[in-house]
């Protein structure tokens, strides 16, 4: 097993697997220029090798999140900065349906200031 693999099968379920499908999505979306890796610990997507979001858990709100890199750019309702100068959160419930379609859109637009 990989490091990356290693990381989600720490976490318990349901969230491992809610988790486990956002990743495939993710990888997914755009298989050309999507790569993953374990960066600080954490699964991090890079987008032509630069970085796009990564995956974590809030101690404050106690919840899995994805973190968007350039999320100051992004205004949507759901994203929170909390202090955050480059990033913005968006946490993710695994008792609801998770909002697949938002954080591909929010990828294709972080994307869009990845030089």
């Amino acid at each position: 097993m990989n490091p990356i693999q290693e990381y989600f099968y720490r976490i318990g379920e349901p969230e491992r697997s809610t988790l486990l499908f956002l990743r495939k999505k993710i990888l997914e979306s755009d298989t050309e220029n999507i790569t993953e890796t374990l960066s600080f610990g954490l699964p991090f997507f890079k987008f032509k090798k630069k970085m796009l979001c990564y995956l974590y858990y809030s101690k404050k709100h106690k919840k899995h999140y994805i973190s968007f890199y350039h999320g100051d750019k992004l205004d949507h309702p759901l994203l929170i900065s909390e202090g955050r100068k480059k990033f913005k959160i968006l946490l993710i419930d695994e008792n609801e349906d998770l909002p697949v379609e938002l954080i591909l859109d929010l990828i294709i637009q972080v994307k869009q200031y990845i030089k």
